[in-house]
């Protein structure tokens, strides 16, 4: 069965979508708004609850990697082109599960959403004041990966601190880090057409300039 994309683009009618590179703030932006404007939050893997119980390795390999995989050490040692192949066909996979429950649960009320929807498929699905782009330079999202104590990140360095060569293996968890964030993907977001803010300084505050920014593209000021 296949829906066309013009038929789904009416039911996310009530969907504003914020997608880019890491440590960009979109997941911040995300919670801002919907706290700000009284929308849903959909924070990042906001569809995994559904996906874990739907997904099976001969339709969705790449989501199904952390069941298939030999173990954590396999996972902390890919290579950095393993990697960005297996993020880029798991957006893709992951894309179909986002769409089902944004149509599930927007009918009737606004939603905003930290998504990995392709591109291409954005382009497809959503008017351009439904997207924005955020974007930060590769070295932020690398230097500051294992910044953050969210449970996620220390488990990952745990694995890599117990590899035989923790420091190798840090480097080259690094550099899958690094091709995910390169210059390539980058500019894919920059020249993807759509609305787009580009943080440059971590550390200066200008989530109250974002948060308004956002607010007037998604014309929520009129709600």
């Amino acid at each position: 069965m296949k829906i066309d994309n013009n038929i789904i683009k009416h039911y996310l009618k009530n969907v504003m979508f914020i997608t880019g590179t890491a440590y960009a703030g979109k997941s911040t932006m995300v919670a801002m708004l919907a706290d700000t404007y009284g929308l849903v939050q959909c924070g990042e893997n906001y569809h995994s609850r559904i996906a874990d119980e739907v997904i099976i390795p001969e339709r969705q390999p790449n989501l199904c990697y952390f069941k298939t995989m030999k173990d954590w050490q396999e996972f902390v040692n890919r290579t950095p082109e393993e990697y960005e192949k297996w993020i880029l066909g798991g957006a893709q996979e992951a894309a179909e599960f986002e769409v089902a429950e944004l149509i599930r649960i927007s009918q009737n009320q606004k939603v905003i959403v930290d998504t990995n929807i392709p591109l291409d498929i954005l382009h497809e699905i959503a008017d351009y004041n439904q997207v924005a782009v955020m974007l930060s330079p590769q070295a932020m999202s690398v230097e500051k990966f294992f910044d953050r104590d969210d449970p996620d990140k220390v488990f990952i360095k745990e694995q890599i601190m117990k590899a035989k060569d923790p420091e190798k293996t840090m480097e080259n968890y690094k550099a899958c880090i690094a091709i995910v964030n390169s210059k390539e993907h980058y500019d894919e977001y920059a020249k993807s057409g759509f609305f787009t803010i580009v943080r440059t300084d971590a550390n200066i505050d200008t989530k109250a300039e974002t948060l308004e920014i956002l607010a007037n593209h998604f014309n929520l000021n009129r709600m």
